[in-house]
């Protein structure tokens, strides 16, 4: 066995284990991610996350780097690489304050979806999660979606738009009286076409201008309380089907862990929230 230190903490709900690395040193194989983020025989969370500096990051990590310092390195639920994550930012960023590893209101952190800059702002921090873009974007604009999705207890495919947020998005529209909760989201949505490399399914409804609610199931997890970069390809689906209404660049997006904000200017997205850490100690990995 080997016994390693780890925090756990959660934006909205959206919980990770955080595995301080800062000398590059644990490396997690994939069954000691699986073994980690297990709420029954581990600490428990939607996905892992290794705080490490940029030298001990891979050599493309290193290569785009910047003036970034640290690595989020993401690992989904399941034990599988991960781009980034939303929420994970703003939880690896209040690690980083919080142990005095980052100083001031602004800093740049490195994932695999390049680097992205942090800033603290009044409840938490909000990240530049870059550029957003259609997946499909010729036959989004020819159809108005370009994929379509089935979920149990829909008796037809959904139809839906793919957006690439750094990782893969396929967003689904409700209708606005919809009850989001009769959803049955404890089994994968068929999505078709498949994306290469899997999707998060988002399930959005509007509540007003501006405002919308969703649920997520994420790729290599299952259902989660939250996914940042889901609220932030909800928030862009929903304005892109609006018609690009230049008024409605600011948006709410409630999730069953709480809500976030999301914030649209141009072809880049930002997100806000809070992050919490909860709880701090060390586990035995059995492998």
């Amino acid at each position: 066995m080997r016994t390693i230190s780890f925090v756990k903490g959660h934006g909205t709900q959206n919980d990770f284990v955080l595995v301080p690395a800062l000398d590059g040193t644990p490396e997690l194989s994939a069954d000691d991610v699986a073994f980690l983020a297990d709420r029954r025989a581990g600490v428990g969370g939607d996905g892992v996350i290794r705080v490490t500096p940029v030298e001990h990051a891979p050599d493309e990590i290193r290569a785009g780097a910047g003036a970034a310092h640290w690595f989020m390195d993401y690992r989904n639920q399941d034990g599988s690489v991960g781009e980034m994550c939303g929420n994970g930012t703003r939880v690896f960023a209040k690690y980083l304050l919080d142990n005095g590893l980052e100083q001031g209101t602004e800093f740049d952190i490195a994932t695999r979806a390049g680097v992205k800059r942090m800033r603290v702002v009044t409840g938490g921090f909000e990240v530049d999660l870059g550029r957003w873009r259609l997946a499909r974007d010729a036959e989004a604009e020819e159809h108005g979606s370009d994929s379509v999705v089935q979920v149990v207890g829909a008796p037809d495919p959904l139809p839906a738009l793919s957006i690439d947020m750094g990782n893969p998005h396929t967003v689904v529209a409700m209708p606005p009286e919809f009850d989001l909760a009769t959803l049955d989201l404890t089994h994968q949505p068929r999505v078709d076409p498949v994306p290469e490399h899997g999707t998060n399914v988002e399930f959005v409804r509007a509540v007003e201008p501006g405002h919308i609610a969703m649920r997520v199931h994420e790729r290599g997890v299952g259902e989660t309380r939250s996914c940042g970069t889901g609220a932030a390809a909800a928030a862009v689906a929903t304005w892109w089907w609006a018609g690009h209404l230049l008024d409605q660049l600011q948006w709410r997006v409630d999730v069953p862990g709480g809500r976030l904000g999301v914030r649209i200017d141009g072809d880049r997205v930002l997100l806000s929230g809070p992050a919490e850490i909860v709880a701090a100690g060390t586990v035995d990995l059995p492998h």
